[in-house]
């Protein structure tokens, strides 16, 4: 398919979407004639609407609404476009007691209003566009239902809002709801405690992160992978504070333009402190400590830092949504001649260790600022030559390499242009991982300087570089990727020994020594029960090796081997066992 057949067909599918909102407000107004209607946009693979109900509905609604709208599909009404003069329009909310719909058309300037009718008994303000008739809608189904303030101000009341799925075809829908359930499955909460990988408890704090035992060797392993990378390309560790001086973030732009993404000040001996929000000021800060030579750059800095930001509470979720992360940040400071070849560099990096983590598929986005909407505008620290020429270096680097992408317009951060990577995990969702950051700003304004061949002061420039971007939400990908059965090099237990009585845990005890030697993570399972409830036990726990050990295995000095997959591979000498193991490791199979 080409690229505007491909765009023709999503635009096909956005009205579809749209036209299925539509008329679910349409069937939710012939059920409910009391209901407040707010928005109802198309969204990726469907629609919402938001609605404020007399009575709060629950998921056994859903049928009903569905059937509703199943009828008013059957009968192809023409979704038609009325033009009302804004007088006519604003009597005609006020009649129907629209009020959502009312503050909304205040707010519109236009002095004729476009409305979508439906039948003879559903008219609904929309600028559209919308399909012909509702007898062109595809294949749909409701999901369920969830709290949504209006306009999404925690003071204002609160809706119900009703998602919905659209398709061209059953088959598509059909596929969806397969990997729908499939993702119920790796949700990774649900895995984190089952697996005993993470907890959260409230009264440690609302979207606080607590490592298990298990979790956290995954993450450390990930971490010495990622940090040994970086120690071949010549970065050195740093550790910074939690918190810092208000003015720091002052300094940075941050406190300007994320203020409301961050914690209130604390006040300490008469000076406000800040938790903080991001590692990079501080690397700037350890960066002017002392005068810098050309000769001495490039200066790279990486740390494992955990910053805090302020999330609502209710948009709070797992290991996505958190309010303490840790990002894998890493910063260089160059010449401006040694742009390209250490943007290259880090983007080789990127691509290596989210493939080695078993992200093989991914597209690269190149994100750039928005010069056309002056709303968005504000966000970007304004300079334009400075923006121009970080975003044409990092897209002569992108078309060196021959690196496919595409281009975000208003995706860049409020400092520079970017190159993100948008990994697919298993269930061929995209999520954004590693970024690679130019930046021109920051040494501005932390007045950042070298002294060049002929002894004058320079600017140095700043990539801001994270692989995996936040740990927290990486490791949630992780897990769901993986339905939590972790390749062996990342399994927190890779080898179960299971003796099939008491008589052989002295023998099971001589195997862990020996595997353990050779660095694995063993256990045995000494627990007075039966031979099939232990290995059901290690295959509902992911363990990817259990070795059986019983007489047969003792007198010949070998294993039984069985991996998660349920196969028997039957009887191994421990040599022989070790050798198989240490290829899966070393080879991150």
């Amino acid at each position: 398919m080409s690229q505007e057949e491909n765009k023709n067909r999503t635009s096909e599918l956005e009205k579809m979407r749209h036209s299925l909102s539509h008329v679910l407000a349409h069937a939710v107004m012939r059920l409910h004639p009391d209901a407040k209607l707010g928005i109802g946009p198309a969204i990726e693979d469907g629609f919402y609407y938001d609605i404020d109900f007399p009575k709060k509905l629950t998921e056994e609604d859903l049928p009903k609404i569905e059937k509703e709208m199943r009828k008013i599909i059957s009968e192809e009404y023409p979704i038609q476009q009325v033009i009302l003069p804004r007088d006519e329009a604003m009597d005609m909310l006020h009649q129907q007691g629209q009020i959502y719909k009312t503050e909304l058309l205040n707010e519109i300037p236009d002095e004729e209003i476009s409305f979508y009718r439906t039948g003879d008994d559903f008219i609904d303000m929309c600028r559209g566009p919308h399909m012909e008739h509702t007898g062109r809608l595809g294949a749909f189904k409701l999901m369920n239902i969830a709290g949504a303030y209006w306009r999404g101000d925690e003071k204002r009341p609160q809706m119900q809002r009703i998602y919905g799925v659209g398709f061209k075809t059953e088959a598509e829908l059909n596929k969806y709801l397969e990997n729908q359930a499939e993702l119920k499955k790796r949700d990774h909460r649900k895995l984190g405690r089952e697996l005993e990988l993470f907890m959260t408890d409230d009264k440690a704090g609302q979207g606080l992160i607590l490592w298990l035992p298990k979790g956290a060797i995954i993450r450390k392993i990930i971490e010495d992978f990622e940090y040994g990378e970086r120690v071949k390309l010549g970065y050195k560790p740093v550790y910074t504070p939690h918190i810092a001086n208000l003015e720091l973030f002052k300094q940075s732009g941050h406190w300007q333009h994320y203020r409301d993404s961050m914690y209130s000040p604390l006040e300490i001996d008469k000076e406000k402190y800040l938790l903080k929000p991001m590692n990079c000021p501080f690397h700037a800060k350890i960066y002017s400590r002392k005068i810098r030579s050309y000769r001495d750059l490039p200066i790279k800095y990486a740390e494992s830092g955990t910053v805090y930001r302020y999330e609502k509470s209710g948009e709070l979720s797992g290991l996505e949504r958190v309010r303490g992360f840790t990002q894998d940040d890493a910063h260089v400071y160059m010449r401006e001649d040694q742009i390209h070849t250490l943007v290259k560099e880090t983007l080789e990096a990127t691509i290596k260790l989210i493939t080695a983590l078993g992200f093989v598929n991914y597209q690269v986005r190149l994100s750039l600022w928005d010069t056309q909407d002056p709303k968005k505008r504000d966000k970007y620290i304004d300079k334009p030559n400075l923006w121009n020429k970080a975003e044409r270096q990092l897209r002569e680097v992108l078309e060196d390499m021959k690196i496919d992408h595409i281009e975000g317009i208003g995706e860049a951060a409020y400092y520079g242009p970017k190159i993100d990577f948008l990994v697919k995990d298993a269930l061929g969702r995209e999520e954004q991982c590693g970024t690679v950051q130019l930046d021109f700003n920051l040494p501005e304004r932390f007045d950042l300087k070298y002294v060049d061949k002929g002894g004058k002061e320079k600017r140095p420039v700043m990539i801001h570089w994270a692989p995996l971007g936040s740990m927290e939400r990486f490791f949630s990908r992780l897990i769901e990727h993986y339905g939590g059965a972790f390749p062996v090099w990342l399994s927190p237990v890779q080898v179960r020994i299971i003796p099939i009585s008491e008589k052989f845990i002295n023998y099971a005890n001589l195997v862990r020594e020996e595997l353990m030697k050779n660095n694995l993570r063993v256990e045995v399972d000494e627990k007075d029960e039966t031979l099939q409830a232990k290995i059901r036990d290690a295959e509902m726990e992911k363990v990817p090796y259990m070795l059986v050990v019983g007489k047969k295995e003792k007198e010949t000095q070998a294993v039984a081997v069985r991996p998660r997959s349920g196969q028997d591979l039957g009887m191994m000498k421990l040599e022989e066992f070790l050798e198989r193991v240490k290829d899966d490791i070393e080879s991150k199979k």
